[in-house]
């Protein structure tokens, strides 16, 4: 993904302990320095291998991976940019091919053995098999079919040369892993730490997955488990946490994700961080800075927000072509807490800035969620510089998993919405959803918003399962590339293909963006800029010379020219190839060593082809 994107590590304290210089726990010890004879003796040193779970296998982008609704102003995503961007990495564990950390948390299952205490052993043995089955969820989502490897390999074992096992095969086999790991783990609240919920939370995550992956291509295998299967048991760990968990919704949406501290009554799990250590990440910087990639939001994520009084914004005369101050007006609450409004206010100890800041951002819809207060931590909005704790589980999502597996499962009546999406909804003030009066959105299945697949199914229950689906995308947004891989399992893959817009401008001229009737800033299409007592001047990229259009150095790109949408990707070729691109290639390398393994559906390699 272009431009400076996030780190992040959890549990930073321990660094000290193991007397490291950064977050990355163990991962580059070699293993006979890391087990010992009279290793794996107790439960310090059960707990101090297993800090390495936690910091590879949860060390993402806190931000979505580029997709239809978050993008980067310069560089797009090779995914997103698709056809010849999308290549076939060459070197042996490339291109998220790698195994190392499924040989550490089998090394741990392969030691416990040595340990005398029964509990520690039943404790520890759930939470690397927690991790197993969260490592086998990355690498199905990427790859599909992937080898299974329960043991620890040596370097002449036969099986390291084995095939791809079956999607199924290796569904089942992190089912048990999952099931294991919910009842070994314990149950209070550990926000840095897996417990029982969050086991829960990931087998709810994969089973609703899973499912859906299945349901919308028709996948199904002659024995195991069928879709609906996995859809029900989504829901059934989902209404766990929601009857029995000690969890609750936070107040604040907002407050949610700029607070240092994790709120310990919604997130279920998050990632530590720990300035005073240097584990920190770049949430700020991304938003504020012109240096790290200039990320936004698209128009239709934004249009797909509801009124405050629950109508759709959509359904408004004019909503196309309207401002961003009007735009933007008396939506849902939580699109204040995401974006930059026109009253926003940000205080550092460099400026004062007023509405969203056009020059960093993509789309003129300019991130806020994850930005710490620039007047209590004016330092954040520097490179690397932000230390606000990161959800991995939250409360919230379980709410919006139960809804949707119960309405896949045609099983979705008032009494599920008001256990799921209306306590969402009732957090932000939002009115509740009244199941029997909903109506199929027809923005929603339009070619311009693009759920085509589910339109195509036409379910009895549409409208439901679209309002859910607007729920998830809203509530979550920014979390865990939860965009990308819900277009994935849902098979919408044309939703990447849509246009990258933004804010709205009829043509030149002066514009308010800030609410208070003042203009702020000034379009031209000149090649030099008008006088003008505004300071903020913003060139139209494109000039027309000689009947060409010649793209500028500075400036933003419209959508027809001199008018029209923000859209700074109009002139590049993407593409998105439905039998290819939902799943990842195989390193070259690693099918040269490995004959066996299978290149996926598409993906040439020059290899011999199944």
């Amino acid at each position: 993904m272009g431009g400076k994107i996030m780190k992040r590590y959890i549990l930073p304290v321990l660094a000290i302990v193991l007397g490291l210089s950064s977050c990355d726990f163990l991962g580059k010890a070699p293993k006979d320095k890391l087990v010992p004879e009279n290793y794996f003796r107790n439960e310090q040193d059960f707990k101090l291998f297993s800090n390495s779970f936690y910091d590879n296998l949860f060390s993402k982008e806190p931000y979505e991976r580029q997709s239809d609704i978050f993008f980067q102003k310069g560089v797009l995503s090779d995914e997103l940019m698709g056809g010849v961007a999308r290549e076939i990495p060459t070197g042996v564990g490339s291109g998220g091919w790698s195994w190392s950390q499924l040989r550490k948390i089998n090394t741990m299952l392969g030691n416990m053995d040595k340990c005398n205490d029964p509990e520690v052993v039943k404790q520890y043995t759930g939470l690397a098999k927690f991790f197993r089955a969260r490592f086998y969820y990355e690498k199905v989502k990427r790859f599909g079919d992937v080898p299974w490897y329960d043991r620890e390999l040596g370097s002449k074992d036969e099986d390291l040369y084995k095939a791809q096992d079956s999607r199924e095969f290796v569904m089942s086999k992190m089912l048990e892993d999952i099931d294991e790991a919910i009842e070994a783990l314990p149950s209070g609240v550990s926000t840095y730490r897996v417990n029982r919920w969050a086991a829960l939370m990931l087998k709810a995550q994969f089973c609703l997955y899973e499912g859906t992956y299945r349901k919308y291509r028709g996948l199904e295998y002659p024995e195991g488990l069928k879709s609906e299967d996995y859809i029900r048991l989504a829901a059934e760990a989902a209404e766990e946490i929601l009857d029995k968990s000690p969890y609750s919704l936070a107040p604040d949406y907002g407050e949610l994700f700029r607070e240092v501290d994790a709120d310990k009554n919604e997130y279920i799990l998050a990632i530590r961080m720990d300035q005073p250590i240097s584990c920190v990440h770049n949430a700020t910087g991304y938003a504020c800075m012109s240096t790290q990639g200039n990320p936004g939001f698209s128009r239709k994520f934004i249009d797909s927000f509801l009124m405050k009084d629950g109508s759709r914004f959509t359904d408004k005369e004019g909503w196309e072509t309207m401002q961003f101050v009007d735009e933007v007006k008396d939506r849902d609450p939580r699109l204040a807490a995401i974006i930059r409004m026109p009253d926003h206010v940000r205080t550092t100890d460099k400026y004062t800035m007023v509405g969203p800041d056009i020059s960093v951002t993509s789309s003129g819809f300019q991130y806020d969620k994850y930005v710490m207060d620039g007047s209590l931590y004016p330092t954040a909005e520097r490179v690397d510089m932000s230390f606000n704790d990161i959800p991995v589980y939250r409360f919230a999502e379980a709410h919006l998993i139960y809804a949707e597996a119960k309405a896949e499962l045609n099983e979705f009546k008032q009494a599920e919405a008001d256990k799921s999406i209306n306590k969402i909804r009732e957090r932000v003030g939002m009115p509740k959803m009244v199941v029997d009066d909903l109506t199929v959105d027809p923005y929603l299945v339009s070619e311009r918003y693009g759920y085509r697949t589910l339109a195509e199914k036409n379910p009895s229950n549409l409208a439901a399962l679209l309002e859910i689906r607007r729920e998830r995308t809203i509530e979550l947004v920014l979390e865990d590339s939860n965009r990308w891989d819900d277009i994935v399992r849902w098979k919408e893959g044309r939703c990447f293909m849509q246009p990258l817009q933004g804010i709205y401008f009829p043509g030149p001229g002066e514009y308010d963006l800030t609410g208070d009737g003042v203009a702020d800033i000034l379009l031209y299409d000149t090649a030099k800029a008008p006088d003008s007592k505004l300071a903020y001047k913003i060139q139209i990229q494109e000039i027309e010379i000689d009947g060409k259009n010649v793209p500028c150095t500075n400036g933003i790109v419209l959508s027809e020219g001199r008018s029209g949408y923000i859209d700074m990707h109009r002139l590049k070729s993407r593409s998105f190839d439905e039998s290819r691109d939902y799943l990842y290639p195989i390193p070259l390398e690693d099918r040269e060593l490995n004959k066996n393994l299978k290149q996926n559906p598409g993906w040439k390699d020059g290899l011999s082809e199944e």
